[in-house]
């Protein structure tokens, strides 16, 4: 692909959510939404295969379904009240088909299916964009009414979200859907703090964003992409295989680390609202997206894969791929945590 062409591509993501993030107008909205969806397909089959070819049509077809679930919703919503604005009173069949359009958007649970097989599919970097910055428009969507939004429905579908993103990445190997999944529960984390203390979903995903794009960073500068390639990555690049280490601790939620912040307070914010039951069933099932990081760690740096002599110097090779933000993404990732005071009280 062309540099000129990729940039024009890459404006017309960033114009799409752009537009959806601040418009309040429901056609501006949908017209962002489409503007994306259509402008990351040739990102997705960048690097032509069938497999990349596979990734894009399911992502087609499934962002198209929702978009017209979306649709159906904005009409339905503008016959009964007369008006195109989100703040407004949304009835029990409308109220019910944004959470499905919204939620198959954001690939959570009962809708997450696609999600592993497209990140799977398409390369590193493409992958980074998916699960990071596609998930801004449809999160702010969310933001904007939530008051509207039934939140039985909500919680049971943030909760399911939590459990498949658990469970789905115990048996991968593949680096792309462990991530992929590690998406799954953490859009169900942020959609649950969304009705008590929606301050708390922006911050977790920001947080979320930094750890996705530094983690993606680190992989993409070898292009590791399954569990047996970071086991060789000690002989390549230890500096990034110790980083990789810490990094993922922090994605998995272990204090002391940046990753503990959103756990930790969104846990703190159920409990004052009289959900000990939703906030320890969250804290026992964030224990399995640990394990699968704690096996990933383990692969990748208490372990010494055999390999033979001329593999062991290496690490003295230059990278030739420049990666200047890595630094302090990786800074801000893992050691952020003092600054928790600050953080929760500017929300």
């Amino acid at each position: 692909m062309k540099p000129s062409i990729l940039v024009l591509i890459l404006m017309t993501i960033f114009s799409g959510t752009m537009l959806t993030m601040i418009s309040s107008h429901w056609l501006l909205i949908w017209i962002g939404l489409e503007i994306n969806m259509l402008s990351i397909i040739p990102i997705l089959t960048k690097k032509m295969s069938p497999r990349s070819t596979e990734a894009a049509t399911k992502y087609f077809l499934t962002q198209a379904t929702a978009s017209m679930l979306l649709m159906f919703t904005i009409i339905m919503n503008a016959m009964n009240s007369g008006q195109w604005t989100t703040i407004n009173s949304y009835n029990n069949l409308t109220s019910f088909t944004i959470i499905i359009a919204l939620t198959m958007k954001l690939g959570m649970t009962p809708f997450h299916f696609w999600v592993p097989e497209v990140t799977q599919g398409v390369t590193l970097t493409a992958g980074m964009l998916l699960l990071t910055w596609q998930k801004l428009a449809p999160i702010s969507i969310m933001i904007q009414i939530f008051p509207s939004m039934n939140p039985n429905i909500l919680l049971l579908v943030s909760l399911l979200s939590i459990l498949v993103g658990g469970w789905g990445g115990l048996n991968q190997t593949q680096l792309r859907k462990i991530l992929a999944y590690s998406s799954i529960a953490h859009m169900g984390w942020m959609v649950t703090i969304l009705m008590f203390y929606p301050s708390l979903t922006i911050l977790n995903l920001l947080i979320y964003l930094m750890l996705t794009i530094t983690v993606f960073t680190m992989l993409n500068i070898n292009t590791n992409t399954t569990t047996l390639a970071l086991s060789n990555l000690w002989n390549k690049t230890p500096t990034i295989t110790m980083t990789i280490l810490i990094s993922l601790l922090s994605l998995g939620g272990l204090p002391p680390l940046t990753g503990f912040l959103p756990k930790w307070a969104i846990i703190q914010e159920l409990t004052k609202n009289s959900n000990i039951i939703m906030a320890t069933t969250m804290a026992i099932v964030a224990l399995l997206n640990l394990y699968f990081y704690m096996r990933l760690i383990y692969s990748t740096s208490l372990t010494m894969f055999p390999s033979s002599n001329n593999m062991k110097m290496k690490w003295q090779l230059q990278s030739t791929k420049q990666t200047p933000l890595l630094s302090p993404l990786v800074i801000l990732s893992t050691l952020t945590l003092p600054l928790s005071p600050a953080f929760l009280i500017m929300n």
